[in-house]
């Protein structure tokens, strides 16, 4: 009986959190997009749910390190961008598919090392170096393919990301599974997962207790361009051509879906189940919206305000939880 309202009072704290919130929100989302649209829960659009923003979501489970980590990395959306474009150059200049898919995964982890070692070694803000990124891979896409799009691969690389691999589910969908596994049991579950908390709470504090800090803050960034390398090859896949704007802005969406499930900007704080909830916020509100036959336009729009509210009302709750605080300590 005792264990039963242990396990309740564990229960219904949970449902008071922030993630308690956000599953309300996306249980309202659900119902209205099903009351305005007979098809939304149907299976074939469920999955194409996910399908239309599955290398986002990717890209979202690397990010959850990185901000954790007090860090950021602007230049995902630019690194898919130039890893799909460079895909489709490589074909263009005749190099064999499979010999193509390993030098573009060998060019995300050299653009994340990039990336590392002027935040690790040099010591600039990760906010300018990948902001300068972002501005740099975009460039170098964009000259790689000028104003042209690349099409015509091969019938079997274009069928990996269109059509179903196990049952409904296409190899992308399935590669989310199973990074989405790893990455629980990583951050949740090992010691380098508790590195990655305790270097974001206090970078000083993490140093002095032995833990080597610009040797994890460089995996992070590593990993963050191979997963985005990943993510833009898994784009060319999905639609069957490249060109130089491929991705553009994504960091929007996948930075909006990593704040708005708790994780804090600050560093230190958040959790993968939250992140979860937002992603599946993010991707039946689109998804709702484009059923609405709402403009892509208003959707970012929607989705900066999104962003907004993800960072304003931790933050407020922060302050008055501070404020409640310190008047109970005088009272």
């Amino acid at each position: 009986m005792l264990r039963d309202k242990e396990i309740l009072s564990k229960i219904w704290r949970r449902l008071k959190s922030w993630e308690g919130f956000l599953l309300a929100l996306l249980i309202a989302i659900i119902i209205s997009n099903s009351i305005k649209s007979p098809v939304y829960l149907s299976i074939d659009n469920q999955i194409n749910l996910f399908n239309l923003s599955i290398e986002k979501i990717i890209v979202a489970l690397v990010m959850i390190f990185i901000i954790i980590n007090a860090e950021i990395d602007l230049s995902v959306g630019s690194m898919m961008g130039l890893s799909a474009c460079t895909f489709g150059w490589l074909f263009q200049q005749g190099v064999p598919v499979p010999a193509a898919l390993i030098l573009v995964m060998v060019l995300g982890i050299i653009g994340g090392a990039f990336n590392g070692f002027w935040i690790t070694k040099i010591g600039l803000p990760s906010l300018v170096v990948t902001l300068a990124m972002l501005i740099g891979f975009r460039g170098l896409a964009r000259v790689m393919v000028e104003d042209r799009g690349i099409t015509d691969f091969p019938e079997w690389f274009d069928a990996l990301g269109q059509q179903p691999l196990v049952g409904p589910f296409p190899l992308s969908l399935i590669i989310f599974f199973g990074l989405i596994i790893i990455a629980i049991i990583v951050l949740q579950f090992s010691g380098f997962g508790r590195f990655v908390y305790v270097i974001g709470n206090n970078r000083e504090v993490a140093r002095y207790s032995g833990i080597n800090v610009l040797r994890v803050k460089m995996i992070l960034f590593v990993a963050s361009g191979m997963i985005s390398a990943l993510a833009g090859l898994l784009f060319a896949a999905r639609v069957g051509a490249v060109r130089g704007d491929v991705a553009l802005g994504f960091e929007l969406d996948i930075i909006t879906m990593v704040l708005l499930g708790g994780v804090s900007i600050f560093g230190g704080s958040g959790s993968i189940f939250g992140v979860i909830l937002s992603i599946l916020i993010v991707l039946n509100l689109r998804n709702g919206m484009a059923l609405a036959n709402i403009t892509g336009h208003i959707q970012t729009g929607v989705i900066g305000v999104l962003l907004i509210i993800s960072v304003l009302i931790p933050n407020i709750q922060r302050t008055l939880r501070s404020v409640w605080n310190r008047r109970h300590m005088v009272d």
